[in-house]
């Protein structure tokens, strides 16, 4: 019943407009908020074998990790992903990285170096709680860099992720896509709500006031930034059930398209049962 979300999820080649694409749908699956939920709890168990199977191979020298790159405007639910979607795999196998406003020693390097830090480890799920594509979101609509410098970045991006790719990452570049209704809706609800004020950023409201921009600067980042190798998917994200639902669904894609192998023993296993055997009883 999910195996068809990815399909339906998965950026087109060419120009962008989200004002095209639904944020409040739920493509590629036909249940209800209930089936949902209940689709997504049952692939808890395939995806930690998954997931433990991609940590023993590192054991046996093997290089390759998975990378979840989350991107989306405020309250667009990428700490409830975290949260319900990436919460279904052992922690010990996952590594989160959230990259804020850069310090004055990463202003100092490339847009890059502080994000070549981040990238996981061979056998782990790393994810990017927002990412290096704020160096083309927030950058270009604060001007935060010139415009040729913006453009620059977009091809270094591609060059980077071709890296990442041959050097063993799988990528899986999810954009959280929330509508300014439903955004405007959940601040609404931080404010109402004494236990989430801590959530609110008076900030955010200065965000939202340029959405007109920042939806024009992710229509041209998916664009230039959806490759073959790193393929872009837009996720309806008004719905959090759905949205959960479909990143799990695609970290599982992901898992399954390794076609991970428990690492064959370096010793042999007859001779070691017979030692365990053989051993003197514990005192």
């Amino acid at each position: 019943m999910t195996d068809a979300i990815a399909a339906q999820l998965r950026l087109s080649p060419g120009p962008v407009d989200l004002s095209a694409i639904e944020t409040d749908a739920a493509p590629g699956f036909t249940g209800k908020k209930a089936d949902g939920e209940a689709a997504l709890a049952a692939m808890a168990s395939e995806l930690a074998d998954l997931q433990e199977r991609l940590w023993a191979e590192r054991t046996a020298g093997s290089e390759r990790r998975v990378l979840l790159v989350l991107q989306g405007m405020d309250t667009s639910g990428k700490g409830g992903v975290l949260r319900h979607a990436v919460g279904l795999i052992d922690p010990q196998g996952v590594r989160i990285t959230s990259f804020k406003a850069p310090t004055d020693e990463e202003k100092a390097h490339d847009f890059l170096w502080r994000i070549e830090k981040g990238v996981p480890a061979p056998g782990y799920v790393g994810v990017f709680d927002r990412s290096h594509y704020e160096d083309v979101l927030i950058a270009k609509v604060r001007g935060f860099a010139e415009p040729e410098e913006i453009e620059r970045r977009y091809g270094a991006i591609n060059d980077f992720e071709a890296r990442l790719v041959a050097e063993g990452t799988t990528l899986v570049k999810c954009m959280l896509h929330i509508s300014a209704d439903e955004q405007k809706a959940r601040l609404q609800e931080r404010l109402d709500n004494p236990e989430k004020h801590y959530k609110f950023n008076p900030g955010d409201l200065d965000e939202r006031a340029l959405w007109p921009a920042y939806r024009e600067a992710y229509e041209i980042a998916l664009e230039r930034t959806n490759t073959e190798v790193a393929p872009w998917h837009v996720i309806p994200a008004d719905k959090k059930w759905f949205r959960n639902l479909a990143v799990a669904q695609l970290l599982l894609d992901a898992l399954r398209g390794l076609d991970l192998q428990w690492p064959v023993a370096d010793f042999d296993v007859e001779e070691q049962e017979r030692r365990l055997a053989d051993e003197a009883p514990v005192a």
